[in-house]
């Protein structure tokens, strides 16, 4: 079984600039809670028990809300008011941190934990994505498919063709409903792209992913791309697409930030 996962959390969250200047995009509140408490919950929902993010040395909010408020407590608890923290208790789940000094690419991000793995199978799950299904976790279809296949899983949605170029997008071969062999994978195409499977944010991947990053080098923008490294590995390995069932959100795309704060004003609260 899948039992960790890492969160790159390192960016500059460029594509939300100015706000991101001062609050990480990972911060965005969701209701009560902000878009990485969403994340955690879902892994835990899906049997992760180790988180490892990585962060950068302006994330720093990131580590201070999961960690204890001892002053916050005792302030609360003179004014009975303890209750409010357990509304949204932070998931009983080990999380780790590790610092990525610059911010070079999501497969530079991964590749900070190679160490947490440990030569196992693990989940990589992104801050943009928030992806709700009323059955099973997101995380959870993937591992499913995992447990059956024993090779590398992307979590795939179906997108509109007008927001393909923000995303790497998959060329495939049917397996089963759902569930596609991945044939080829293009980057963010401008034009031309392979079909309308867009990577969702979701991803098991085998150890050897790792030596697949470490072959790269950095792309004309000087950033390390997941993208490449699973193309590179395609040759040698099987990596499988799985449709995702439920809604997805793109934190980094405003019209679907404030589409999320919407549906859950319409349905009075938490869209899970």
């Amino acid at each position: 079984m899948i039992k960790k996962a890492i969160i790159p959390a390192g960016g500059f969250g460029t594509r939300n600039l100015p706000v991101t200047k001062v609050i990480p995009k990972e911060m965005f509140p969701v209701g009560s809670k902000p878009v990485i408490h969403y994340l955690v919950e879902e892994l835990k929902e899906s049997g992760i028990e180790d988180i490892l993010m990585v962060v950068s040395s302006h994330k720093n909010l990131i580590v201070d809300y999961f960690d204890s408020s001892l002053a916050l407590e005792a302030f609360l608890a003179s004014k009975n008011k303890l209750h409010l923290l357990r509304e949204h208790p932070i998931p009983d789940i080990r999380i780790h941190y590790v610092r990525q000094p610059y911010a070079k690419g999501l497969g530079d991000a991964i590749s900070f934990g190679k160490q947490f793995a440990g030569g196992e199978p693990f989940a990589v799950v992104l801050p943009d994505d928030l992806i709700f299904s009323a059955n099973q976790p997101a995380l959870g279809q993937l591992i499913e498919a995992y447990t059956k296949y024993q090779s590398s899983v992307i979590g795939l949605k179906e997108t509109k063709t007008e927001d393909l170029h923000h995303y790497g997008v998959i060329k495939g071969e049917p397996v089963e409903k759902g569930l596609y062999r991945i044939q080829d994978i293009v980057e963010k195409p401008k034009q031309n792209p392979p079909s309308h499977f867009a990577a969702a944010g979701r991803y098991i991947f085998t150890p050897d992913i790792f030596n697949e990053l470490e072959a790269l080098e950095a792309d004309s923008g000087g950033e390390v791309q997941v993208t490449d490294a699973i193309k590179a590995s395609l040759g040698a390995c099987t990596v499988y697409g799985k449709l995702l069932e439920g809604e997805r959100y793109d934190i980094g795309l405003q019209k679907d930030y404030l589409k999320l704060i919407y549906d859950m004003l319409k349905t009075e609260k938490n869209p899970q």
